[in-house]
Formats: C-alpha cells, structure tokens, sequence
C-alpha cells in the first residue's frame, strides 16, 4: 500500500512538474530571446523530456502492478485517449527538442538568439499543441477519476 502510494505521489510530481516546465518554455518563447533566455529553455526541455520519461516508466508501474490492473485500462476508453494524446504531445515535442538543441552553437556567443520567423512560429505552435494534450489529458484523468469510461 505504501509502495502504490510513493508512485502516485511520484507520478504526480512528474507530471506537475512537466505542466510547470512546459508553462516556462510557453511563456519565455520568442523569436528574439536574450541567450539566459534560450538556456532556460534548453534546461527547461530538458526537465520536461526527464519528467515525461518518469511519467510513462512510474505510470505503466502503476497500471500493471499496483492500481486495478492493465485489463482494466485497456479497457477504459478515457485512459485510452489520455495515452494517445500523451503520445501525440510526445511526437510532436521531438521538434522543439531538436532546434533547442541545436542552439547551442549560436549561444557561445552572449547577448540575442535570434529564430527564423517560420522556425519560430513552428515551435510556438508545437508548444501550443503540447499544452492542449495535456489539458486533454486532464479531463481524461477527471472523468477516469468518476468511473467514465
């Protein structure tokens, strides 16, 4: 009983924590960012992709072992549209997580990282897309929550 209750607790730090960073990437996000700026990014991506690994690896612990069983949730369909909208957010975050990285060349040099305008307008809508997944997956938790299937 413990040991289901660290893990929830666990995959719930994860996954607010991945909201969290996800929120700072969002909000500090332009075409024209100071390199402090871009570097927040990068880390905070960085958290982002770590959460979302402990997210996936702590939530199949807890469907297969220790809450009522991945018949179960095979089963329901509001788990079935949070895992695919998971997936989709984790698809289309590969984008943003590539050009982050590749940044690190333009920020050896302190002062502006300046984005293409397409790049940049590419990456906003990725984070966008992420974001609405996890509101998604929000009311998929709520109604998983209230026995919805």
């Amino acid at each position: 009983m413990l040991a289901a209750a660290l893990l929830a607790f666990l995959h719930h730090l994860a996954a607010f924590l991945m909201v969290a960073v996800l929120v700072l990437e969002w909000v500090t996000f332009r075409s024209e960012m100071t390199t402090l700026e871009a570097r927040r990014i990068q880390i905070a991506d960085m958290v982002y992709g770590i959460c979302a690994s402990v997210v996936l690896v702590v939530g199949a612990l807890r469907v297969m072992y220790f809450e009522k069983g991945w018949q179960y949730y095979l089963g329901n369909h509001a788990f079935l549209t949070k895992m695919l909208l998971f997936l989709i957010a984790g698809l289309v975050s590969i984008y943003p997580t590539v050009r982050f990285i590749k940044w690190g060349k333009v920020m050896e040099n302190p002062g502006m990282v300046k984005i293409a305008e397409r790049e940049a307008g590419r990456i906003a809508r990725c984070i966008n897309i992420e974001l609405t997944c996890i509101i998604g997956m929000l009311l998929m938790a709520a109604l998983m929550a209230r026995g919805v299937s």
